[in-house]
């Protein structure tokens, strides 16, 4: 895909986008509000080719939880959006966001707290009272996914225990993405992958029964549009002018899958992220329904499902044991007998949410850059031991020669891809791409002006072409120093 900046003046000596022809393109508007920053993409609805590009940093709270005020997320849109340079002649916008937060407004619109985020652990406790009170397999039937700490439902159940005061005083309840396309078009909307997340979504709709487990009422949340429709216009007075067709939009995943230009007929091609958070997921025409809760039973933006696990600890986790050990990311060193299971945050997958960094199997010929790659192997390990459940969940089989896509921060580090190659022996594709998720919410606006479907529109820019990289011989043996440590910590790591 084309990524060079095609700016020039129009007559009237103002920014214009223009093909290399001359011909005025079409301009749409891609948003990624994600963990820490926003960033936009002005991208050529025809060609994909990114005309500007924009990005403003969020503030995350490092006390007990983690916690962002929704008000900076808009700031951060509009000098994210106006930093393309090309906001006035946008034709269209959609917003993707991160998953699962949970954003509570008074009757004025406003926040009346910090929004909790997906990786705020500190809903544990009620996250493990809804799958007593329920059971595992109902939820996995009702709700496709086995709430953790993550999910919005416990988030929700954990404000009305701590807060209750934030829970009277809330008119409004919103996932990042929904607060965002709110406030650009007045309308409170929301897609069926980012409401998926939530814990109270089922292909039916809002599930009362669930709503009613955790004291909510429907009333306080958004509309689930439909794939492909129209959110609203944008009211102007912000970044953008106002009367423009703003998209459903989208969680963060669900957008990278377009992004990808993915779809349940794709013989489910499975995708490793390598974030913030890591995550695999693979687009498949099976709803998915693990009652062990290591799969999220996610629906995609497009009308199928998309079947992801993820972990908290990923890209983050390993730079800052580089850093502990006072090496470069990259000064990795092959060998040794160690196994790091880097749990920082707590952990995802496995369900350990007050799980802490583990150090194990060292020796007096340990390295530091031996221990930096057993934390690299940490890390992948858990992502590439849940691919085969994630394929299964969906009801899809596994090819081992298929290539895994590789995206996401992490994806272009020679130790990621070399650790992912070693331990998975599969070959890795790393699309030459960037801000996937951005660029997933961009095809959904060009959708709305071509009549495609946002994933055609991705292919069409041939987003996931990239180099492809050789298998390497699966290191079996370090699967199974990882696999027996984790074994052996289960019961520590469960007791802390």
């Amino acid at each position: 895909m084309a990524l060079n900046k095609l700016v020039c003046e129009d007559r009237d000596g103002k920014p214009g986008a223009q093909s290399a022809k001359g011909s005025t393109v079409r301009i749409v508007i891609g948003v990624d509000s994600s963990t820490q920053s926003t960033k936009a993409l002005a991208v050529d609805a025809d060609t994909g080719a990114v005309l500007g590009e924009g990005r403003a940093e969020h503030t995350v709270s490092t006390g007990p939880g983690r916690e962002s005020d929704p008000e900076q997320w808009w700031q951060a849109l509009e000098r994210a959006v106006a930093a393309t340079g090309l906001a006035d002649r946008a034709e269209a916008v959609s917003v993707a966001a991160q998953q699962h937060g949970l954003v509570t407004l008074d009757a004025a619109g406003r926040p009346v707290r910090p929004a909790t985020l997906w990786n705020d652990v500190r809903s544990a406790p009620q996250a493990a009272e809804l799958v007593a009170e329920l059971g595992a397999d109902r939820w996995a039937k009702q709700a496709g996914t086995v709430p953790t700490a993550a999910f919005t439902a416990a988030k929700w159940a954990w404000l009305r225990a701590t807060e209750p005061e934030s829970a009277a005083r809330t008119s409004a309840v919103r996932l990042p993405h929904d607060y965002l396309t709110e406030r650009l078009t007045g309308e409170a909307t929301t897609d069926r992958g980012d409401a998926s997340g939530t814990g109270w979504w089922t292909p039916d709709g809002y599930d009362t029964e669930l709503l009613d487990r955790i004291g909510l009422d429907a009333a306080l949340l958004p509309t689930v549009l439909s794939p492909g429709a129209v959110a609203g216009l944008t009211r102007g007075g912000g970044p953008l002018p106002a009367g423009l067709p703003v998209a459903t939009g989208t969680g963060d995943n669900m957008a990278a899958a377009i992004g990808l230009g993915l779809n349940a007929a794709d013989a489910a091609q499975p995708v490793l992220s390598l974030g913030t958070s890591g995550t695999v997921y693979a687009a498949t025409a099976g709803r998915p329904q693990d009652r062990t809760g290591t799969v999220c039973g996610f629906a995609d933006a497009l009308g199928g499902w998309l079947p992801l696990a993820c972990t908290l600890n990923c890209t983050l986790a390993v730079d800052r044991i580089a850093a502990l050990l006072g090496l470069d990311r990259e000064a990795v060193e092959a060998g040794g007998s160690a196994v790091v299971l880097p749990y920082l945050d707590g952990e995802r997958t496995p369900d350990l949410p007050g799980a802490s960094g583990l150090i194990h199997g060292l020796r007096h010929d340990t390295t530091p850059g031996h221990l930096l790659q057993a934390a690299y192997d940490g890390a992948a390990h858990a992502l590439l031991t849940a691919l085969d459940e994630v394929l299964r969940a969906g009801g899809a089989s596994d090819d081992a020669s298929q290539p895994l896509l590789l995206i996401g921060g992490g994806a272009r580090g020679r130790a990621w891809q070399r650790t992912v190659r070693r331990l998975s022996g599969r070959p890795v594709r790393v699309p030459a791409a960037q801000e996937l998720v951005a660029l997933g919410a961009a095809a959904q606006a060009a959708a709305l002006l071509t009549g495609e479907s946002a994933d055609a529109v991705a292919r069409r820019w041939r987003t996931a072409d990239g180099p492809l990289l050789d298998p390497l011989p699966r290191d079996d043996a370090a699967l199974e120093r990882i696999t027996d440590t984790l074994h052996r910590a289960d019961a520590l790591q469960r007791s802390l």
